[in-house]
């Protein structure tokens, strides 16, 4: 009977907290990466700035995985029932993996970009230009659709009484090759950025403690961006990759069915704040932008501040 509860626990969470949150988010995630990619795409023959690049694909990820979120919210509005076939459950996890980790390595492009910036001003300005960073981010895509693929392998659609379950991760009877797999997702795919991230402000940070001559609105961007993405890996990142492995070595061998319900629960928490990153996202877009009051036309300027988006 344990395991019954335990099911008829998580059941409960996923029906009653994810249906709604996964709505609010799509709304919230369709406008402000909507509005963002109008932003960010160039104007006329000049070139976008590498920010504005890596900023324009990150929201263009969100946007597409915004989306597929309706067919979740109908998931968990019917009772945890997928009625839509296991081609679209694959694909659907495929997107929130690639959303994912294109976010993580995104965020991570414009960290380093950020860094160049700050501490090797006058290197970057004459070394990054834009086709770096297109092929950067074809380079990007490349890997994230490949750590994402073993998705069409793993997702599943199991029976449970009259109803069909989209599994995100693995049946049970594959756990063992899923493991493995959820293990490098979460080194390479987060652990890997992240340490990169870290020092990207590290270095920021002393440039920034030792210069007497950079404006108080560039500290103010980079203070913003740094907070932006401190909270992204500390909600979302890195407690989603904590607790989707703990769920997992849980569903191997489960050590009680409370503390398994627990951390079941805890994880599902973390689903959605990961959803949440693409509404979040918008707001890191404006701490790198320098133009978004001259797109909208809210304020005048000189031609030269109205062509600098991102400084590299």
């Amino acid at each position: 009977m344990a395991p019954t509860t335990c099911n008829t626990s998580y059941s409960h969470v996923q029906i009653n907290y994810l249906a709604p949150v996964y709505g609010v988010e799509f709304f919230l995630a369709l406008l402000g990466n909507g509005f963002a990619i109008w932003l960010l795409l160039p104007r006329g023959s000049k070139k976008s700035h590498a920010g504005i690049i890596f900023s324009l694909n990150l929201a263009v990820s969100d946007l597409a995985y915004a989306l597929s979120l309706p067919l979740l919210v109908a998931y968990y509005a019917m009772g945890k029932n997928w009625v839509f076939g296991l081609a679209m459950c694959q694909v659907e996890r495929f997107l929130f993996n690639c959303n994912l980790y294109g976010s993580i390595f995104f965020i991570t492009c414009i960290s380093a970009n950020r860094c160049l910036g700050v501490v090797y001003p006058f290197y970057a300005r004459g070394k990054v230009e834009s086709k770096h960073a297109k092929v950067a981010s074809v380079i990007v895509w490349v890997i994230v659709a490949t750590i994402s693929a073993p998705v069409f392998k793993f997702s599943a659609i199991k029976d449970v009484g009259e109803k069909k379950e989209c599994i995100g991760t693995a049946l049970d009877s594959m756990l063992p090759s899923y493991i493995p797999y959820s293990l490098f997702l979460a080194g390479f795919g987060c652990g890997l950025p992240f340490v990169i991230t870290f020092f990207s402000y590290i270095g920021i940070a002393r440039a920034v403690c030792k210069s007497h001559g950079l404006e108080s609105r560039e500290k103010r961007k980079v203070v913003t961006m740094v907070c932006i993405v401190v909270a992204l890996y500390s909600i979302s990142f890195l407690p989603y990759h904590i607790l989707r492995n703990l769920n997992l070595r849980n569903r191997l061998k489960p050590p009680s069915c409370q503390l398994s319900s627990h951390v079941h629960s805890a994880f599902q928490v973390t689903r959605a704040l990961v959803a949440l990153n693409p509404c979040i996202h918008p707001l890191l877009y404006t701490s790198v932008m320098d133009n978004v009051r001259a797109r909208l036309g809210c304020c005048q300027g000189s031609e030269e501040q109205k062509s600098e988006d991102i400084r590299l």
